[in-house]
């Protein structure tokens, strides 16, 4: 079996192609490297400027090595094998999208530290309890949500309950699904 790619050697080649340091750029792209990225080491702690870090489509299994990411606010992970949020506590105060769907996910537990996240995509995973989707309520800015295709979701949408019952959990989301959502009150201010 091949070693998969470094981080230093994925930024490396991006540097190549880009033609800038990466320590200086707002956004880097580190999708689907051949052969794939297997870890988030230390290398991405250099990326002190970067805004938006893409690393989806490769086999990366838990979030590590943020720390250095204090600019950072989109984070796409995407299509990997991440099972949990935890590791995201360096970019709490500055996160504001995680793009996270197409993982192995089950639990919330982590998600709180995120005190500025106003989207998360995370379709399918594989969250199946209301207590889990309960602790998006700990994200004051969350105002958009996807969560097609998790077992929560397919259960609730076939017995009509879905948008309801997030709609009651999560008071402060604009968006489910992507279907804009439209409350009682937000028609009375129109």
């Amino acid at each position: 079996m091949s070693k998969g790619t470094t981080i230093k050697e994925a930024l490396a080649a991006w540097e190549a192609k880009a033609g800038e340091k990466a320590a200086e750029a707002e956004e880097i792209k580190l999708l689907c490297q051949i052969p794939s990225i297997e870890k988030m080491d230390a290398s991405l702690s250099t990326l002190t400027n970067c805004k938006k870090l893409s690393l989806s489509t490769n086999g990366i299994e838990k979030i590590t090595n943020l720390n250095g990411l204090k600019s950072l606010k989109i984070l796409s992970l995407g299509r990997n094998n991440i099972k949990s949020f935890s590791g995201l506590e360096p970019v709490g105060d500055t996160l504001e999208e995680l793009w996270i769907s197409y993982n192995l996910i089950e639990k919330m537990k982590g998600i709180g530290v995120l005190k500025k996240l106003q989207v998360l995509f995370m379709s399918n995973n594989q969250v199946k309890d209301w207590s889990e989707v309960q602790k998006l309520s700990e994200l004051p800015c969350l105002v958009d949500l996807n969560m097609v295709n998790n077992p929560i979701e397919e259960k609730h949408s076939l017995d009509g309950t879905w948008r309801s019952e997030i709609e009651k959990k999560l008071m402060k989301l604009k968006k489910l699904d992507g279907i804009p959502i439209v409350r009682q009150d937000d028609e009375e201010e129109g």
